[in-house]
């Protein structure tokens, strides 16, 4: 009798584990479509290449400029608003900088990149945000006489960081295209 009481002491020791979750059987892969790239012409001041992947619509339409690209199957979309620069350059650089700054209480990280292209006139930032923050990358570009152009990415959905890094990091490369292929043209 005591050998079996033993026995089931030292079974029920050994069974017990703090992880009594079943272990999946494999990993999520989520996998998209290489990105091809079309320029896109708008009545606006501005071009630039987009994913084919992606849909342009309208934001607003009092504001002609003011567009989205949208990625349906992500559930995701980036926010474009062009302004004019009209002797306001310093107030829309302070508030293109702020923008990141409003993550900072879920963003684990936020990191900058500066961008210039001389032959475009095209000058800004770009900025990285790794957490739980609402928006995962965000850029402002300007010709710093003109044009100002801000864009920022959001998933209609509750930011959980590890759920949508892949989409995350896919349209991140697809708004750097955007950067690296905006050019400004006169109405």
């Amino acid at each position: 009798m005591l050998r079996i009481c033993l026995l089931f002491v030292l079974i029920s020791i050994t069974s017990c584990s703090d992880n009594t979750q079943p272990k999946p059987s494999g990993f999520l892969a989520l996998n998209y479509q290489e990105a091809k790239y079309s320029k896109i012409a708008l009545d606006c001041p501005f071009t630039f290449e987009k994913n084919d992947f992606s849909n342009l619509e309208k934001d607003n339409p009092d504001q002609a400029c003011w567009v989205n690209l949208t990625y349906p199957k992500m559930n995701a979309k980036i926010y474009l608003t062009y302004t004019p620069v009209e002797d306001n350059l310093r107030e829309l650089l302070i508030d293109a900088q702020k923008l990141p700054e409003k993550h900072t209480i879920k963003a684990d990280l936020i990191e900058a990149s500066v961008y210039q292209n001389e032959q475009k006139r095209t000058f800004g930032n770009f900025y990285e945000v790794e957490g739980d923050a609402a928006s995962q990358a965000q850029f402002y570009m300007t010709d710093s006489t003109s044009h100002f152009l801000t864009g920022s990415i959001y998933f209609e959905v509750q930011p959980n960081y590890d759920s949508i890094l892949p989409a995350a990091n896919y349209i991140k490369k697809d708004m750097r295209h955007l950067v690296e292929t905006l050019e400004w043209r006169e109405n």
